[in-house]
């Protein structure tokens, strides 16, 4: 099952898109670090979009954009 979340993100001129944090019911996490960026499918949750393999709060994580929706998975 996905789990949408809330991300607050930053757009750069170029139209990239950087996620900057997650929100997840009241707690907010910090995206650490962002470690790659592509085209992927979710092999736990279903669905393709754009796979942010990130750190959050020191842990990795795979934030898929579904066309105008967020979903968290973990890596492992």
């Amino acid at each position: 099952m996905k789990r949408y979340v809330d991300v607050i993100a930053m757009f750069d001129t170029e139209g990239a898109i950087r996620p900057l944090a997650i929100k997840i019911g009241d707690e907010r996490f910090e995206v650490d670090r962002v470690r790659d960026i592509r085209p992927a499918a979710s092999l736990k949750s279903g669905g393709a979009g754009i796979r942010y393999t990130c750190s959050i709060a020191g842990r990795l994580s795979y934030l898929f954009l579904e066309e105008t929706r967020w979903f968290l998975e973990p890596a492992c």
